[in-house]
């Protein structure tokens, strides 16, 4: 007959070292997963992006959409100027697609020679811009606060490669946690 002691043995002790890494290093790996190819974290700079987005809110970029397609008009994103650009990366709206005329005048933003309908803000577009083609692999980007926002403007057409990703959800402060349509 078999000893029954050796089902109240205490099983093999791990040193506390390695219960730590077993239970950090897929925590970190996840988290790192997550944050290289998913998605991002960003905090809102400046008030280029207002009323839709305000200084110090705080967001969630999806790094994986445009992977599988190419940005949509109306979708907000987050941008580089410049792959050497020093400066933060920007927030903006997308306007303008690839082969499409852009045009500011009367207030309004034109897309090849209509005005185009934007409900997200508080003020008429000021300015005029004469007609600009978008060029393939390219968008034409706006902030929201029109009068007080560095878009593509004053920087030009944004190539694809330097868009980092879509902004998917707000979830600070509480009162705007919610998806971005």
């Amino acid at each position: 007959m078999q000893d029954p002691s050796f089902l109240t043995q205490a099983p093999e002790e791990k040193s506390w070292w390695r219960q730590l890494l077993n239970t950090l290093l897929p925590a970190i790996t996840l988290v790192l997963t997550i944050n290289l190819f998913l998605a991002q974290p960003r905090i809102v700079h400046g008030q280029s992006m207002e009323p839709s987005l305000h200084e110090s809110q705080r967001v969630i970029i999806d790094l994986l959409s445009y992977r599988f397609r190419p940005p949509r008009r109306g979708e907000i994103i987050v941008l580089r100027i410049s792959p050497k650009a020093k400066q933060p990366p920007l927030i903006k709206r997308v306007i303008g697609l690839p082969g499409e005329l852009v045009a500011i005048h009367d207030g309004a933003v034109y897309i090849n020679g209509h005005p185009l309908q934007e409900p997200y803000l508080a003020q008429n577009t000021p300015g005029q811009m004469p007609s600009r083609r978008v060029p393939p692999g390219h968008v034409f980007v706006l902030g929201d606060n029109r009068a007080h926002s560095n878009d593509s403007r004053y920087f030009g057409m944004v190539p694809m490669s330097q868009i980092i990703g879509r902004a998917w959800l707000c979830y600070w402060p509480p009162s705007a946690i919610g998806f971005f349509h």
